[in-house]
């Protein structure tokens, strides 16, 4: 409790600035609980349509292929549904370029509001370093007030300086680590999805290799689809 206390003691002190900053800071605790959640489980999921998809192929089964991704909700069951409804009636070029362009849609919904927390982690510290602009100009105020009163006149002023400026940085860095490690999941994911969606393209497109069954898929290339 005393922590607590101390921390607010120290919030009141940093001046006006520092409201702008804690809401900062909420905000990207908010982005960050639900892009995890956004997120949370969707490469196991992937992964398991991936196989499952493959696997029909490989018995040549296209209508269930299509079934599996129908059932599920994943960005890249779109991804596939793209390959599948123009699937007998459109070039392979084309098909490809459905591919694309929904894996491209794909990422956009991946990385969502990712631009708050680049944004915060830019915006804090200048925020902060407003506050400690504004807390140095009341010291000199209060100097100029006070001629010959020392350091306990200022000494106000200069605090709300120094916790404005250090509140910034440490928003900054929340923000920036939460954008970073979401960044790189992201782009995991999306590798990971388009290795698999090349592999089901080209088993719809070429069918199986001859004599090969989904047990003697060389183990590079299982591993690709595995993500």
């Amino acid at each position: 409790m005393d922590g607590l206390s101390d921390l607010w003691t120290m919030a009141l002190h940093g001046g006006g600035s520092m409201l702008i900053i804690g809401l900062c800071s909420l905000l990207a605790v908010g982005v960050a609980i639900e892009r995890a959640l956004a997120l949370w489980g969707l490469g196991d999921a992937s992964r398991r349509l991936s196989e499952s998809v493959i696997k029909s192929l490989y018995r040549g089964d296209v209508a269930e292929a299509r079934a599996a991704c129908e059932r599920s909700r994943t960005p890249f069951a779109d991804m596939l549904l793209a390959a599948f409804t123009r699937y007998g009636r459109s070039a392979p070029e084309a098909v490809l370029a459905a591919v694309e362009r929904e894996r491209a849609q794909a990422g956009l919904k991946l990385r969502a509001r990712l631009w708050i927390l680049g944004t915060i982690g830019a915006v804090a510290p200048f925020v902060g370093l407003f506050g400690t602009v504004v807390g140095i100009m009341r010291a000199f105020k209060d100097m100029a007030a006070n001629p010959g009163g020392g350091f306990a006149i200022v000494s106000a002023g200069i605090s709300e300086a120094l916790i404005a400026t250090a509140a910034g940085i440490a928003v900054a860095i929340e923000a920036v680590v939460f954008f970073n490690f979401f960044t790189s999941r992201v782009a995991q994911l999306a590798l990971s999805m388009k290795i698999a969606a090349e592999e089901v393209l080209e088993l719809l497109f070429h069918g199986k290799p001859e004599g090969a069954s989904e047990e003697s898929r060389p183990a590079a290339e299982a591993a690709q689809a595995r993500g």
